[in-house]
């Protein structure tokens, strides 16, 4: 299986077009891009002022051309919003005396939830059912964002005053949860020298179109996995169910999930299959925020990574590197 290689050029053209704003975090760069062609949405949580909004930003400016352009849509949530600001409303046309639909910014390709525990719990339900279904319904219709369609959600962790945690529901339906973490020194003295985010990002072009993303999809949906690393996913999530430390085990979505991301990490990284190495490196940002533990002093990602390795252990007759 060694040799076996797919075609990942634009993934990579992605991942370096990036680089060029985001530097030096190629490792969560390839996790994101990991995730949205996995088709899956992203939560990023993290301190402020380190560049959430500025990935999603980035990742929306490299997608597109070709003749179609990327309808990308930043929604900053407050406690003030109302669930048809994000989904979009019903409005009476006195012209034509009859209810026309005005979308909401959910109906775009890209969509960038900035501080989305900001709004209360009622708002941050509008997001339900486009996230799970990939479509809004407003009476009796069913509105379809077009494709490609994810969510880039941020959030973070040290402001508690004015935020509304997100439910397990809402939770459940993010593929990946990342963190940028602060940058080293060199690469902050660079930032300091260049600001990326102001001028790199500005002049931006993209790098792959829309058609070609939707086939990088389809491309990364096909790579193959060993039936014993695809038992190793189902017996990982039972062992969240049965352990316990966790109060709140991994649902069959979170299942579904980690093993669309680990076909698309395997598929960046110039593969046709998946090892035991991808779903150890994916294992604890898929599960953890899934979670809910029973003794809140606990750490979910940790105690994911202990399960982790001790199902990998017992694997035999699979790739591992």
């Amino acid at each position: 299986m060694e040799h076996e290689a797919v075609e990942n050029a634009g993934a990579v053209a992605l991942i370096e077009g990036a680089e060029k704003v985001i530097r030096g975090k190629r490792g969560f760069l390839e996790l994101l891009i990991a995730c949205v062609l996995a088709r899956g949405h992203a939560l990023l949580e993290d301190n402020p002022g380190l560049g959430k909004t500025t990935v999603a930003k980035t990742i929306a400016a490299l997608i597109g051309g070709g003749g179609r352009e990327t309808r990308f849509k930043r929604i900053q949530f407050t406690p003030d919003l109302l669930p048809y600001d994000i989904t979009g409303v019903d409005v009476f046309d006195p012209d034509t005396r009859s209810f026309r639909f005005v979308p909401g910014p959910v109906l775009s390709n890209i969509v960038l939830a900035d501080e989305i525990n900001r709004t209360t719990p009622k708002v941050q339900s509008a997001l339900l059912e486009v996230m799970a279904e990939r479509q809004v319904t407003i009476g009796s219709t069913s509105h379809k964002p077009p494709e490609p369609f994810f969510v880039i959600a941020t959030q973070n962790p040290i402001e508690s005053e004015g935020t509304f945690p997100l439910p397990a529901a809402q939770l459940d339906r993010f593929m990946i949860k990342l963190s940028l973490g602060y940058p080293d020194r060199d690469v902050e003295l660079a930032i300091l020298d260049e600001n990326p985010a102001e001028t790199t990002l500005a002049s931006i072009e993209p790098v792959i179109s829309i058609d070609e993303f939707l086939d990088l999809q389809k491309a990364a949906a096909a790579v193959f996995c060993h039936v014993a690393l695809k038992e190793m996913i189902a017996d990982l999530v039972r062992d969240t169910r049965t352990h316990r430390a966790f109060q709140l085990g991994a649902s069959p979505r979170a299942a579904l999930h980690l093993l669309a991301l680990a076909r698309s990490l395997a598929f960046i990284r110039g593969r046709a299959y998946v090892i035991s190495e991808d779903i150890g490196m994916l294992a604890a940002p898929a599960l953890a925020h899934r979670l809910r533990l029973r003794d809140p002093r606990a750490h979910a990602g940790e105690l994911v990574r202990e399960l982790t390795l001790q199902r990998l252990s017992s694997i035999t007759g699979v790739p591992a590197t």
